[in-house]
């Protein structure tokens, strides 16, 4: 069984380092004259399932619009990571869980064991309860050939005051990337691989506030939201994320979605067309 971080590099070098973001939020059910209920985003997730095939890496549904709607929502979920996955596409359920002890590693068998109703490919994770909390789920990930994004320095401005604090003479930032470079290097003795445990770093954040040098990121995959209707470009990927940018996935939402179901396979290739002009 091969590891998370050799299939997300083998679905990036076919498909390039688009994620493609599945958020049904209400606007957008209207928009595309679907109902505001379980069956809408049933049909928004999958609708975005099969323009995606074969056309990006990556599809990334929001947990938390699914699970508005109850536990309709969540079996219309279970219905999209399920079809995202048949169709050859890495899923990351962005979930942000993160807790203590028997409840994280609940959330874990959730998500992240193979057969389980929600099975997703990767999960991101919140570690503001501490990373330790988090390492049964990184292993697990690595049993069930999973993946896991870390929050690390998110793209909202809100967050920029905790994530560059200090924590001692690094920043928060910083000390959670180190914690989980430290995790993944015990883990992981395929020197020329990409780690299974990734960080999430957005795309509007100052790197060099939050302490988060290239050195830092070295083989680790990074889940960049911020671009698109957030305001970073794709143009930008590499001055943004130097060294790590090629296992860098840019994650779009607003931007191909607001095409409507008829443009959405037309908005992915324009996206995934602009990440590789900056392939030198």
């Amino acid at each position: 069984m091969s590891g998370f971080g050799a299939r997300l590099r083998s679905a990036v070098a076919a498909h390039g380092r688009l994620c493609v973001g599945i958020d049904p939020h209400a606007a957008l059910l209207d928009e595309w004259g679907l109902a505001f209920s379980a069956a809408g985003v049933r049909e928004f997730g999958l609708r975005v399932v099969d323009a995606a095939a074969g056309r990006a890496a990556v599809v990334k549904p929001q947990v938390s619009f699914f699970e508005q709607h109850g536990a309709a929502g969540f079996a219309a979920l279970e219905e999209v990571l399920a079809a995202a996955r048949a169709a050859g596409l890495i899923a990351i359920a962005d979930a942000k869980r993160g807790d203590i002890g028997t409840t994280m590693a609940a959330y874990a068998t959730a998500w992240l064991t193979r057969g389980a109703p929600l099975e997703a490919d990767a999960l991101t994770v919140s570690p503001y309860l501490g990373v330790g909390p988090l390492r049964g789920t990184f292993a697990l990930a690595r049993e069930e050939g999973k993946g896991v994004f870390v929050l690390a320095a998110t793209s909202n401005p809100d967050a920029v005051r905790l994530q560059a604090a200090l924590a001692g003479h690094v920043t928060v930032a910083a000390a959670i990337a180190h914690e989980v470079a430290s995790d993944n290097a015990a883990a992981d003795d395929r020197a020329d691989e990409w780690h299974d445990v990734g960080l999430v770093v957005g795309a509007t954040v100052d790197r060099a506030a939050v302490g988060l040098a290239d050195a830092l990121l070295e083989r680790t995959p990074v889940l960049a939201p911020g671009f698109g209707a957030q305001g970073a470009r794709l143009v930008d990927i590499d001055r943004l994320y130097g060294a790590a940018a090629p296992h860098v996935l840019a994650s779009a939402s607003r931007s191909i979605l607001a095409a409507g179901p008829g443009g959405l396979a037309a908005a992915i290739d324009a996206h995934r067309g602009e990440l590789e002009d900056t392939l030198g």
